[in-house]
């Protein structure tokens, strides 16, 4: 079936939104009078989310008494600061361009709550463009469940056999499988550095966004 939409996770897909998570930990320790730590550290815990992120910059577990009230300030921190240093990845924006150019629709499928995920749509002027945001406040399940794609699909009335759905996380590639969807796996994104984008059984793996524009004149020329 022939392409008609292209869906993206947001964190370590779209957008590179690792910057805004970083300078919040480092904020929190420097007030604290306690040392950087490197910044990978923070980047490669992003999928595991804020509770993931606050544990290993303050290498404390999420059992510690003051651990919640570390997590709420860093959630707090970023309903304010979610939209300071993130950005589209490198080649993201040209193939954007070139999704728009080919007629296709774009949106975005992401565990993000909506209260974070609209606001950095909305300033990074990608909103209008987008298709659709999907989001868990829209859901009664998340990735991995198909729900939030199936979602998507419905909302844009298409068939998910003519939507390709890109993602940073076994997650994305298994929510997109069960949906019907074509998937692809990036492996720019933020990977886990015991997993492997290799064994998620996506139908095409890459390593830049403008990569993908080969799968998309596969894709487009395709019955």
């Amino acid at each position: 079936m022939r392409l008609r939409a292209v869906l993206f996770d947001m964190d370590g897909t779209l957008l590179d939104t690792a910057p805004d998570f970083i300078a919040i930990c480092q904020a929190m320790l420097a007030e604290r009078g306690l040392p950087r730590v490197d910044d990978k550290l923070v980047r490669d815990q992003i999928s595991g989310g804020a509770r993931a992120m606050v544990s290993a910059a303050f290498a404390m577990s999420p059992e510690a008494p003051e651990f919640e009230a570390l997590r709420l300030e860093f959630l707090e921190r970023y309903q304010t600061d979610c939209a300071v240093h993130s950005t589209l990845f490198d080649g993201m924006a040209e193939l954007l361009a070139d999704i728009e150019k080919a007629n296709l629709i774009w949106g975005v499928v992401t565990n993000k709550p909506v209260r974070f995920a609209r606001p950095i749509m909305e300033q990074l002027g990608l909103s209008e463009r987008s298709a659709v945001l999907i989001c868990p406040d829209h859901v009664t399940k998340s990735k991995p469940d198909p729900e939030p794609l199936l979602l998507a699909c419905k909302m844009l009335d298409l068939d998910p056999a003519s939507v390709l759905f890109v993602g940073d996380d076994l997650r994305d590639i298994e929510s997109g499988r069960d949906a019907g969807t074509k998937t692809a796996a990036v492996r720019y994104g933020y990977i886990h550095p015991q997993d492997n984008p290799d064994h998620w059984g996506a139908d095409v793996v890459v390593n830049h966004p403008l990569e993908l524009r080969r799968v998309l004149d596969d894709a487009l020329c395709s019955c």
